[in-house]
C-alpha cells in the first residue's frame, strides 16, 4: 500500500526548528519558531497556571469524560472572555476544542456542512497553517489584499474592493489581533466598514483569534471582533489560549458559533458537536480546567491578567527598542512599522535569499518570507541583529 506514496513535504517552520537546534554556534539567535519566550530565552509556565495546576492535583477525582461540549464552565468563561456582553447569550454556543487549530477545522468543518459551496477569503498573507487546516475541511479559499510589504502598511481600500465581489454565503477569516504574520492590524474604523461589508454582501465572518492580550490588552483586543459581532447575524469565532495563557502543549482551545436566534444556534452546535464526534471524539481536559479555575477565581484571574500585561508591555518594548536600532544601523526610516504593530509578529519585507544569508551568515534564523517572532529578541543585542540584517539588505 505505502510504496506508492511519496514523502509528504516538510513543515518548514518545524524543519527550520531542527535546523536551528543542530546548529553548533552558541550566538545564534531563534527569531522562527512561534511561541513567547520570556528574557532568557524560555517559554516559562505562567504563575496562574502553576497554582491552578496544583489545585487541580489535588482537587481532581476522576479522568472520565468531559463530553462533546468539554468543560461547560470553561466553555461560558470563555464566551464571556472573548464576547462580554456584545451578543446576547441566547445566540451563542461554545465548544472547548484542541487548541486554536482544533477549533479552526472543527468550525471548518461544520460551516461546509452549511454551505458546501460557499468561497473562504483568507488575507495575503495568513498563517501558512490555514490553508491545509481549512481546505482539509473541505472549503475552497481565495485570498484578498491586506498587506504591503514595501511599507509595513494595510492595503485597506483593496481589501474592500475585492471582498465587494464575495458573494452570499461565503465567508471571510479574519484575524481578532496581531495578525500572523504580519503584525499588521485593522483599526476600529477598518473593522466598521468590514462590519457593514458582511451585512450589505451576506457574509459570514470567521474570525482567528489565537493572541487575545497580547496586542493592545484584553479589553482592546476585543474590540473589533465584538463591533463585527454585534452587527452580523451569524459569525463563528475560533480561540486560542496557547499563547495567552502558556499552555502550548495542553492544546486549549474553543469553537464559538454565534447564529440569528437561539433555535438555529441549537442546530448549528449540534453540527459541531457531530463534527467532534468524528473527528476526536472528546477534548483532551488537563488544560482547560486550569483555564477554568484560573478565569473563575479573582486571585488566581488577576494574576494572570498582570503577568499577560507583562509579556504585552515586554513586547511592545521591544518593538520600539527594535525598530530604533534598525534606524540606527540603517540610517533610515525602512523599518520604523515594526513599533506601530502588534503582538508577537512582524514581517522584515526580505527576500529568501537574503533570509538564507541572515541564517548562514549571522546565525539569525527567520521564517523564508522574513517573518520574526519579537518576543525572541535578545534585549541586550538589538544593535548586532540590526546590523546583521542592515548588512544583507545593503
Amino acid at each position: 500500500m505505502f510504496e506508492s506514496m511519496e514523502a509528504a513535504p516538510k513543515d518548514k517552520i518545524l524543519a527550520l526548528m531542527a535546523q536551528y537546534r543542530e546548529d553548533p554556534r552558541t550566538d545564534k539567535i531563534d527569531l522562527g519558531v512561534g511561541v513567547y519566550k520570556d528574557e532568557e530565552g524560555n517559554t516559562a509556565v505562567m504563575r496562574a497556571i502553576r497554582a491552578a495546576e496544583k489545585r487541580l492535583h489535588d482537587e481532581q477525582e476522576t479522568k472520565t469524560y468531559v463530553g462533546l461540549q468539554g468543560d461547560k464552565v470553561f466553555c461560558e468563561e470563555m464566551g464571556q472572555l472573548v464576547l462580554g456582553d456584545a451578543v446576547p447569550a441566547d445566540r451563542f454556543r461554545v465548544c472547548q476544542a484542541p487548541g486554536g487549530s482544533g477549533a479552526l477545522s472543527i468550525l471548518a468543518m461544520m460551516l461546509h456542512r452549511a454551505h458546501p459551496h460557499a468561497t473562504l477569503w483568507l488575507s495575503d498573507p495568513s498563517w501558512p497553517n490555514h490553508i491545509p487546516l481549512l481546505t482539509t475541511a473541505g472549503l475552497k479559499t481565495q485570498s484578498y489584499p491586506y498587506y504591503d510589504a514595501a511599507t509595513g502598511s494595510l492595503l485597506f481600500e483593496e481589501m474592500v474592493d475585492t471582498l465587494s465581489a464575495a458573494e452570499k454565503g461565503d465567508i471571510l477569516l479574519l484575524h481578532g489581533c496581531c495578525h500572523n504574520p504580519t503584525g499588521a492590524d485593522m483599526n476600529l474604523d477598518q473593522w466598521r466598514a468590514i462590519a457593514d461589508l458582511c451585512v450589505e454582501r451576506q457574509i459570514v465572518p470567521f474570525v482567528d483569534f489565537a493572541y487575545l492580550g497580547f496586542g493592545g490588552g484584553l479589553a482592546e483586543d476585543t474590540a473589533g471582533l465584538r463591533l463585527i459581532a454585534g452587527r452580523v447575524p451569524e459569525m463563528v469565532i475560533a480561540v486560542s489560549c496557547s499563547k495567552n495563557f502558556a499552555v502550548y502543549r495542553e492544546r486549549v482551545g474553543a469553537a464559538i458559533v454565534i447564529a440569528r436566534n437561539a433555535a438555529e444556534a441549537d442546530t448549528a452546535f449540534s453540527h459541531l458537536l457531530s463534527v467532534t464526534r468524528s473527528v476526536y471524539s472528546m477534548p483532551p481536559d488537563h488544560g482547560a480546567a486550569a483555564v477554568r479555575m484560573i478565569l473563575t477565581d479573582p486571585a488566581l484571574r488577576a494574576d494572570w491578567q498582570h503577568e499577560l500585561e507583562e509579556m504585552r508591555l515586554r513586547m511592545e518594548t521591544l518593538r520600539g527598542d527594535f525598530a530604533d536600532a534598525l534606524r540606527r544601523a540603517s540610517n533610515s526610516d525602512r523599518f520604523d512599522f515594526i513599533a506601530d504593530q502588534k503582538g508577537m509578529f512582524s514581517r522584515l519585507g526580505l527576500s529568501p535569499e537574503q533570509v538564507d544569508r541572515l541564517r548562514e551568515e549571522h546565525g539569525i534564523y527567520a521564517i523564508g518570507d522574513s517573518r520574526i517572532n519579537i518576543a525572541g529578541l535578545p534585549g541586550d543585542r538589538l544593535d548586532d541583529v540590526a546590523r546583521a540584517i542592515v548588512a544583507v539588505v545593503d
